[in-house]
């Protein structure tokens, strides 16, 4: 059997593990890790990675290096996205992360994110309807559609973070309503001029990726645990928008079902998640907890999917 892939994720809001078995278009999870290091704070404002947002990540990479040794995985496939590609450190980041742990970071295009995400997000899949992958990063949220079994026919990467838009827009705590509906109108306007309308009118499905998706939807039923499959409510985003909106975030922290190091940037990322479900008309959304680290670790093994 052949040996584990590692897959690192070098998010701007979190770094994220998974060390997987991969055979036969099918990933066995092994080991699944998320901590929130906010890589890319202040990013958006400075062009640079902040000296303690890295050493926040050095920490974390630190226990996921002993993990993926644990493991014995034979492939490290480390990517990195909007913050560091957006950064005018990253380079000099790369290259302690190499020097330090022996992973050599890739900073993948939109191209490729989406094509991974998606192929993470519909691998398991076999209805053919015309799907929406919605991925909410910190620092962009990637927009892709196509059928399960084959390349995305459209994608887009957008400005529209939870990070970023947190940092734009909220500067009160609670946030004010006036903040709020400022947020929400930039993020309807990006996706109305990325997004075409008629591809908009294609869409049949909507599946929503990553963490902002996955912890509405633990916020939602009150809990933790897996949520892979959960349909999560165009309504139920709206009243879970505004139930974590109303809170400063001392109580925020404290709401059932929510990771206390995700209240900071929830409620950007809710309302993100709830302006792009109403730009493509979906009454809901699939949550799905396979994502680009799936599709990273499918394209590492060379499996061919359909």
């Amino acid at each position: 059997m052949p040996a584990p892939i590692a897959v690192v994720d070098l998010g701007t809001n979190s770094t994220r593990l998974l060390v997987a078995d991969v055979r036969d278009g099918r990933v066995r999870e092994l080991e699944r890790q998320s901590i929130v290091t906010r890589l890319g704070e202040g990013v958006d404002a400075s062009g640079r990675l902040a000296e303690g947002a890295m050493d926040r990540v050095f920490g974390v990479l630190s226990k996921y290096r002993r993990l993926i040794d644990e493991h014995g995985a034979s492939t490290v496939v480390a990517l990195a996205t909007s913050a560091v590609r957006d950064s005018a450190n990253g380079d000099e980041f790369r290259s302690a992360v190499r020097e330090r742990f022996g992973i050599h970071i890739r900073i993948i295009s939109g191209d490729e994110e989406a094509r991974l995400t998606f192929l993470g997000a519909t691998a398991a899949r076999v209805d053919g309807a015309t799907a929406l992958v919605i991925d909410i990063g910190g620092g962009s949220t990637e927009l892709v559609i196509g059928r399960p079994g084959a390349d995305p026919d459209f994608h887009v990467s957008t400005q529209s973070g939870s990070v970023r838009q947190s940092e734009r827009h909220l500067d009160d705590d609670p946030p004010t309503a006036d903040q709020l509906d400022r947020l929400r109108r930039e993020v309807r306007g990006i996706i109305d001029d990325a997004v075409p309308r008629g591809l908009r009118e294609r869409v049949e499905m909507g599946i929503a990726v990553a963490g902002t998706a996955t912890q509405l939807a633990r916020v939602d039923r009150g809990r933790g645990g897996d949520v892979d499959g959960y349909r999560l409510a165009r309504d139920a985003v709206e009243r879970d928008l505004a139930l974590l909106a109303s809170k400063p975030l001392s109580e925020r922290r404290e709401v059932p079902g929510l990771d206390p190091d995700r209240a900071p940037t929830i409620v950007a990322g809710a309302a993100i998640l709830l302006e792009s479900l109403d730009a493509f008309g979906l009454p809901a959304a699939e949550v799905s907890e396979a994502d680009i680290l799936h599709g990273a670790a499918l394209a590492a093994s060379d499996t061919r999917i359909g």
